[in-house]
């Protein structure tokens, strides 16, 4: 597999996936690249989503698509924001103006609990044309504690207060590197690319 599309508008996931795929000798373009929209996301589960957003992105351009769906899992509140962490508090503005929005609902919804375990969870999926019967499919999820400020600028969406208390540092204050190396897309990415050798 020489080309496929990722199935996102997101530029930081997009970074993060090319950096992992560009090594292989895999070119990844954006659906945004090709003029693809993005796919509706109206299901419970990260599984689905991931899906859909792939099958959506195979059929409009012809090519292999991989598609995630990920956001985070806060145990104090049941889960949430879980999949509708992208629009956890309304989808109005920019992308980062929602980001903001979004860490600062985060902040408040746990101020009073005193458990503030998280983590961030991926499902990825991988379709090798639209009404692949097979897709693959690999998940990673990547533990930590909501801190009660944002710290770092580097990453997105909740990473700023996503810590990693054996690093000390939030996802935020990673490199780009170190990030994909541990974070729950690397992991996802890595397993799904181990089954696609193990295909081929």
């Amino acid at each position: 597999m020489k080309k496929l599309v990722v199935a996102s508008g997101n530029p930081g996931k997009l970074a993060e996936i090319r950096a992992l795929l560009t090594p292989l000798g895999i070119d990844a373009v954006s659906q945004g690249e090709l003029g693809i929209d993005e796919a509706e996301e109206p299901h419970f589960t990260f599984l689905e989503n991931a899906l859909v957003k792939a099958r959506h992105a195979s059929s409009a351009s012809g090519l292999p698509a991989l598609a995630d769906d990920s956001g985070i899992c806060v145990d104090a509140l049941g889960g949430e924001p879980g999949v509708n962490s992208a629009h956890f508090a309304g989808r109005q503005g920019s992308r980062e103006e929602r980001d903001e929005r979004n860490n600062a609902r985060l902040l408040e919804a746990i101020a009073r609990e005193a458990n503030k375990a998280a983590h961030y969870a991926c499902v990825m999926v991988l379709v090798r044309h639209a009404a692949d019967p097979q897709p693959l499919v690999a998940e990673g999820n990547w533990r930590g504690v909501i801190t009660d400020r944002p710290r770092g600028s580097n990453g997105f969406g909740y990473d700023p207060l996503f810590l990693l208390p054996d690093l000390g540092k939030t996802a935020a204050e990673l490199v780009g590197a170190q990030k994909n190396r541990i974070s729950h897309r690397g992991i996802a990415l890595q397993r799904l690319l181990q089954r696609l050798r193990e295909e081929a």
